[in-house]
């Protein structure tokens, strides 16, 4: 039996409970613990939060883009994997703050979608076409894997 695809009302729900999980995981860890580099292959955890969260808002961005102003072509898979450097200037309060404030912004518009407009079809270059919903799917499983990373890396943290 084929595994059956989520609705739009469960994957605006995943997309919804990111922000407050990913706040979640780091709340209480310090700066040590933040940029704590496990090895040079590895990530710290304030790199991959401050991927989550630009990726987050850039992807928002797009999805906003896309329903207000008809906008076809979506750079979907470009906007998640972006260059591996994001801006770690920002405490990561403010980062994880703008990320919740941009998603609840999104959400707001995905709930107010009428049925037929989670089938609109858009056009990523690098993954061809897609649904809207499929998009937002896209967007879900990429920050759900980023939370496994990140529980990951803070479960191998060295006691303090």
């Amino acid at each position: 039996m084929a595994p059956t695809q989520p609705s739009h009302e469960e994957v605006v729900l995943l997309m919804g409970t990111v922000p407050q999980q990913l706040s979640d995981l780091v709340s209480g860890l310090d700066e040590l613990h933040l940029t704590y580099r496990h090895a040079p292959a590895f990530p710290t955890l304030r790199e991959v939060i401050g991927h989550v969260c630009e990726a987050g808002m850039a992807i928002d961005g797009l999805l906003r883009q896309a329903c207000l102003d008809g906008l076809h072509e979506l750079p979907v898979q470009a906007t998640i994997d972006p260059t591996p450097d994001p801006d770690l200037s920002p405490p990561t309060s403010e980062l994880l703050e703008g990320f919740a404030r941009v998603r609840c912004q999104t959400l707001d518009l995905l709930h107010g979608l009428p049925p037929e407009a989670w089938q609109r079809r858009v056009v990523d270059p690098l993954r061809g076409e897609l649904t809207l919903l499929e998009v937002c799917q896209l967007v879900a499983e990429h920050e759900l894997a980023h939370l496994s990373q990140l529980r990951s890396l803070i479960a191998l943290l060295p006691a303090s």
